[in-house]
């Protein structure tokens, strides 16, 4: 028995790019996406996440207590959650999402969780983005009253696993992100880039990693995007060139590398724009990563001549090679998701004691004082109040040492494969309520841990 955690989605390991561009959500439409999930009545708390290379839901069925793996509360939940990814693509059948989703339930569900939070399931191994995502995801389902208790914690711990494995192991060490493979191909591509202009479209998270890996390689790094401001914020920090997005044509003339990563929901960089800029650039070679999720460049434009197109699903072998770097790392990682994970499945499975606990001391405790109550108010109704709390502390002193032993026996069962067995029978002796009428009070849902300045939270590159 474990906490009944449900992983429905699809990631660059199952589905292309040109799927995965459907399924996307940004920040305006995530209220949307969180509201649909929320209103299904077979899902009591859940999570989107949707990134460049990955879209999530998390859930936990709405249920008492804990439930096996394959119940019919996780299969409900389940098919909840693909009705609403197909609402959210506006797919005709599930049948279309079938072949690229995977899912995952129980203990298999939480450890997914807490790999994809460490990086040890993204495209670039060990990439530190990851996580500012998965706590922006994690904000958005608390902001929407979508994330309330066991699954809050759940990601609490998942938050707690990244942290672990980027300060106890060197698997996010050095400069990790799409954008750095990125310009890692463009270098291998034209060699020197020191007589290469770089363009970056847009001017987010993704557009500073890839300036940053260019550093001071480059002849010039222009910028450009929506929002002059924030363009020439990024250009003047790496003592570039900036320019408002209705320029693109002519920055693309003056380039030679281009970087699009806006959020964009169309091609910003269609095939016609890019025929008028290789007449005026004379046919000499333009390359482009398109980095973005829906994609920025229009596929089309990889047929032009002399123009060179690669999105992310493309950058594979730079990705291969990064992880044979780091896959020394991997398996110290592994152990800490390991032991988290042994750690939080314990106290899940205490949940299954602990409402036979607490009705238990509940029924012993009311019938004591129900007996002294009916004495105090025959044979000893002559004792004072300093008499009659005494001996109402002397009760509550025998409730708790008579019921010692049970409750540590009953906590110390939970990790074992009869708990249930046990507290069924607890419950019957006893006559204690059984379901959700047993269930104690859920705990409000822990703040996440605080990323440090050193871990970008908002970047789209996983």
């Amino acid at each position: 028995m474990t906490l009944p955690v449900v992983v429905v989605g699809l990631s660059h390991k199952t589905a292309p790019v040109d799927v995965r561009e459907r399924f996307a959500a940004g920040s305006e439409i995530l209220p949307e996406v969180l509201a649909r999930l929320t209103s299904r009545p077979e899902l009591e708390e859940v999570m989107f996440l949707s990134t460049c290379n990955r879209v999530e839901v998390i859930a936990l069925p709405r249920a008492s207590g804990t439930i096996d793996k394959g119940s019919p509360a996780i299969e409900s939940a389940s098919r909840a959650i693909r009705e609403a990814l197909r609402e959210h693509i506006g797919a005709s059948s599930s049948d279309e999402l079938a072949e690229y989703l995977y899912e995952r339930s129980g203990d298999d569900a939480v450890r997914h969780v807490f790999r994809v939070a460490a990086s040890l399931d993204s495209m670039v191994l060990g990439e530190p983005q990851i996580l500012g995502q998965v706590k922006d995801a994690y904000d958005a389902a608390v902001a929407a009253g979508a994330l309330r208790s066991h699954l809050a914690r759940c990601m609490n711990r998942a938050f707690t696993v990244a942290k672990r494995v980027r300060s106890e192991t060197q698997l996010g060490a050095g400069l990790v992100s799409i954008s750095s493979v990125a310009v890692d191909l463009a270098r291998r591509i034209f060699g020197d880039l020191s007589e290469q202009v770089v363009l970056l479209v847009g001017a987010g998270e993704m557009a500073e990693q890839a300036a940053k890996s260019l550093g001071k390689s480059s002849r010039s790094i222009r910028v450009c995007n929506r929002s002059f401001e924030r363009a020439a914020n990024l250009a003047a920090t790496f003592g570039g060139t900036a320019a408002p997005l209705d320029m693109l044509e002519a920055e693309l003339v003056a380039s030679d590398v281009v970087v699009a990563s806006t959020s964009s929901k169309t091609y910003v960089i269609t095939k016609d724009l890019v025929k008028r800029v290789m007449k005026a650039r004379k046919g000499k070679t333009l390359f482009f990563v398109d980095i973005a999720v829906p994609r920025n460049v229009d596929p089309e434009v990889h047929k032009l001549d002399n123009v060179y197109v690669f999105n992310v699903d493309d950058l594979e072998q730079e990705v291969r090679q990064n992880l044979e770097a780091r896959q020394n790392e991997v398996s110290t990682a592994e152990k800490i998701v390991d032991t988290e994970l042994r750690d939080f499945a314990s106290w899940a499975r205490s949940l299954d004691v602990q409402p036979a606990i607490v009705g238990l001391r509940a029924k012993t405790r009311s019938v004591l004082m129900a007996e002294l109550e009916r004495t105090l108010g025959a044979r000893l109704k002559h004792l004072g109040e300093g008499e009659r709390a005494a001996l109402a502390q002397m009760m509550e002193s025998a409730t708790n040492k008579l019921l010692h032993a049970p409750t540590t026996r009953l906590r110390a069962a939970s990790s074992g494969d009869d708990a249930g067995t046990l507290v069924h029978a607890v419950q019957h002796l006893f006559d204690l309520p059984q379901g959700e009428a047993a269930e104690p009070k859920a705990p409000t849902p822990a703040p996440p841990v605080t990323l440090t300045p050193a871990e970008p939270t908002n970047e789209s590159t996983h």
